[in-house]
């Protein structure tokens, strides 16, 4: 069994006895373990059960034998459940925001969002996914003769492969309408971040989940990942699109459907007739929230001639008076990154603008003296199209940003990537500001704010296009991707005898019927 933590490395809330219970909580049956790093300190303060592709096997056999008992329970009895889930996570948000500091390294505020995030989506499920996923009458091949019925069942077992920049949302976000639609799921979450998976599993069970319902496999993702596609039934995944890639490939060779939430790298556009303190406070959000760790946030800035000067003194300004911090409390803006690994990304697509001509208009520096891998949040101007940071995600706390003549070279400088996931657009005309939105090759875009918004807005469909990813998540097309569609006909009368095939007559009658059927309104 891993080694309980030292109390001392643990913020005051968690205790390592706590550890202990989540550890037993993982389907993992050797004695391996992997060090779990605070990136407010470098250091382990925890090791986590190393699960094998054994324990894999094991937990998605014992989520099918629980599958169909957690699916007969019905809609009623499923929310219910999910309804005490959403209690929890509020009554021991506390707890969870420490779990998610400690193993990320992200503010106490941007930790609170993930919170909020997953009652949202409880609430917005479980008040809708009986009527989406009910039996639908659709138009039948002969109105009156005949019938058409669509039946929504669970797929089975979901996988889901979860990043850690969100370890909670993105952890369960995905899996609430899979258990909703009446599925079990298998998560694998990020190596990082194996607690705060463990403590949501603690939470379902807590709220009667079925124990074999929902279970968490821990350890590397490069062992786990193709296990867990070859025996499950869906697979929900959201990370850098290389990643991706593999997953779709590997889906595909196992014909299993998929859904892919990939890397982005988002246009932000300031129209000139906006208000500029409330557009440099957004963009802000947009481009630092959770030190830029989130495929939705903004890495490429792009502010109207008229409206440059001005924007990028005050942008700039804001952005310097920006805090860091390693509080277990609400207040500081910026949290740390993941990883040296991560760190090293940022430094590099810096280092690389640098070279290349470009201007660090603030930030560009790491911030030892905060925490090991805190980075300065950083603006870079004059920045060739060619640069690093220019056109590859940088998934850190950097935003280039440069000026443009009109809609047109802002629109044509937004969709000028392989990436397609989110973007926004800040205007005071929002009639204008939507048909820029229109014309830009995004999932999603938000109108007059960063992300915040489109996220939140949980009955749209969330997602990408281009590199940026398959599927939605959210809304009605969030749950039906975990089901099967089932269409059953009925007919009172066979019109044509496929074999004989219709006599002269009949193929007269029935081109004549099918020319004044288009004209008649609800028969169309």
């Amino acid at each position: 069994m891993p080694e309980l933590p030292d109390a001392s490395a643990l913020p005051s809330r968690l205790t390592p006895r706590q550890f202990d219970r989540w550890n037993d909580l993982a389907t993992a049956s050797a004695d391996a373990d992997r060090d779990v790093i605070a990136p407010f300190t470098g250091e382990a303060f925890a090791a986590a059960p190393e699960s094998m592709p054994e324990d894999v096997e094991r937990a998605v056999a014992d989520a099918r034998e629980a599958q169909s008992r957690w699916a007969s329970r019905g809609f009623d009895a499923r929310t219910d459940v999910l309804e005490r889930f959403h209690d929890l996570v509020l009554d021991r948000r506390e707890e969870l925001l420490d779990v998610m500091q400690l193993e990320t390294g992200k503010s106490r505020g941007d930790a609170y969002v993930e919170v909020m995030d997953i009652a949202m989506t409880v609430r917005y499920y479980a008040t809708r996914v009986a009527d989406q996923l009910a039996s639908e009458r659709r138009r039948a091949a002969l109105p009156g003769v005949s019938k058409a019925r669509v039946h929504y069942d669970p797929v089975g077992v979901v996988g889901v492969i979860a990043p850690w920049n969100y370890p909670l949302t993105l952890a369960i976000g995905d899996a609430i309408p899979a258990l909703l639609a009446g599925n079990t799921v298998v998560l694998e979450p990020a190596e990082e971040t194996p607690y705060t998976a463990l403590a949501i599993v603690e939470l379902l069970r807590e709220a009667g989940l079925p124990h074999d319902a929902f279970q968490v496999v821990t350890g590397d993702g490069a062992t786990l990942g193709d296990p867990l596609i070859e025996r499950v039934d869906y697979v929900s995944f959201t990370g850098s699109t290389a990643v991706g890639r593999q997953i779709a490939a590997k889906a595909g060779e196992e014909l299993v459907d998929c859904s892919l939430e990939l890397g982005g790298k988002n246009p932000i556009y300031v129209r000139p007739d906006v208000d500029v303190d409330t557009a440099v406070d957004r963009a802000i959000g947009a481009a630092f929230s959770n030190a830029g760790q989130l495929c939705i946030s903004g890495e490429r800035l792009y502010v109207h001639e008229d409206a440059y000067d001005e924007f990028k003194t005050r942008f700039v300004d804001a952005v310097g008076d920006l805090d860091l911090g390693t509080e277990y409390a609400y207040g500081d803006s910026i949290g740390s990154l993941i990883s040296q690994s991560q760190l090293d990304r940022v430094q590099r697509h810096v280092a690389d603008a640098r070279d290349r001509g470009a201007t660090v208009e603030v930030g560009g520096e790491a911030r030892p003296d905060v925490g090991p891998y805190f980075y300065a949040p950083t603006v870079l101007t004059d920045l060739p199209a060619d640069a690093t940071a220019a056109c590859e995600e940088t998934f850190g706390p950097v935003v280039g940003m440069e000026p443009v003549e009109s809609d047109a070279d802002a629109i044509r400088e937004a969709n000028d990537t392989d990436y397609g996931l989110h973007a926004a657009v800040f205007s005071a005309d929002v009639d204008r500001a939507r048909a820029i939105a229109r014309e830009i090759d995004a999932g999603s875009v938000s109108v007059n704010d960063g992300y915040v918004t489109s996220w939140a807005a949980t009955d749209a469909p969330m997602g990408g296009v281009k590199d940026s990813g398959l599927g939605r998540r959210h809304g009605p097309e969030g749950v039906k991707r975990f089901t099967e569609q089932q269409a059953i006909s009925t007919t009172r009368a066979v019109p044509l005898d496929p074999v004989r095939g219709p006599t002269s007559l009949e193929a007269k009658v029935l081109a004549v019927g099918l020319k004044l059927w288009r004209h008649v309104p609800f028969l169309r």
